[in-house]
């Protein structure tokens, strides 16, 4: 091995170059005491994968399955899930939501270049953004649970699945959920090697770790199928009368 002395350890010189970008990243890898726990246990009831990204994938398809959507693109939260949405469909004019929601949703629709609406509507679980057909459903959990168009769910600790942080984009179109998984993983696709990768999505510092998602899959296997919603609009301040939005 190349390398030199730096007090008593030896540092790898072969890191990975434009030339050397196939090899395993000698860096990051935690003394086993250190790792986080959920790939093992994981592992102990019995899942297998090849890359710890699978995991990701058998997580979209554990909640996909439960929710009756075709397809799940797992983020790093409701919000930016929501936002990501939002640019997939070229959003522009004013949306309109209920003055009583959480704080994140309209900031990404300011985010997202549109104007907000607050109106007082009633609502429980979920709820649209108008005119657009996306759905913010952080705070919904039960079997069934999509209808159409994008929804958007979380696995925020107070959540039903309390990953601690997360969620997830669920869709029925195909070419929807090709783009959001680029988008959200810096407009990469994972299936190629990232010097081969052409870029062709611009994208997002938004995607779910392994470790998440493996966490995701323990607490959906011990954790009963369906809830009554979490929360509807009377659990919520007003926003519209907030001196940001006004």
């Amino acid at each position: 091995m190349s390398g030199y002395l730096l007090g008593e350890s030896v540092i790898d010189l072969n890191f990975p170059t434009a030339n050397n970008m196939h090899k395993i990243w000698p860096l990051g890898q935690a003394p086993t005491e250190l790792q986080r726990p959920e790939l093992a246990l994981l592992k102990q009831d019995g899942y297998t994968w090849q890359d710890s990204y699978d995991i990701v994938d058998m997580f979209e398809e554990k909640v996909a399955r439960f929710a009756g959507a075709k397809f799940g693109i797992a983020v790093d939260c409701c919000s930016h899930g929501i936002f990501l949405c939002l640019r997939y469909l070229n959003a522009t004019g004013t949306i309109i939501i209920p003055k009583r929601t959480y704080v994140s949703v309209p900031m990404q629709i300011l985010h997202a270049g549109c104007r907000v609406r607050f109106d007082d509507i009633k609502w429980s679980g979920k709820y649209r953004l108008d005119p657009y057909p996306i759905w913010d459903a952080a705070v919904r959990w039960c079997e069934g649970m999509y209808e159409n168009g994008f929804h958007v769910t979380s696995f925020q600790i107070k959540k039903r699945i309390p990953i601690g942080r997360g969620g997830m984009i669920l869709t029925d179109d195909s070419a929807a959920a090709e783009w959001l998984r680029r988008a959200r993983h810096d407009g990469r696709d994972m299936n190629r090697y990232y010097c081969d990768d052409d870029f062709a999505v611009q994208g997002w510092h938004y995607y779910m770790t392994p470790e998440d998602a493996a966490r995701g899959i323990l607490l959906m296997d011990a954790i009963p199928g369906s809830y009554p919603d979490s929360a509807t609009d009377e659990s919520y301040i007003d926003l519209s009368t907030r001196k940001i939005f006004a």
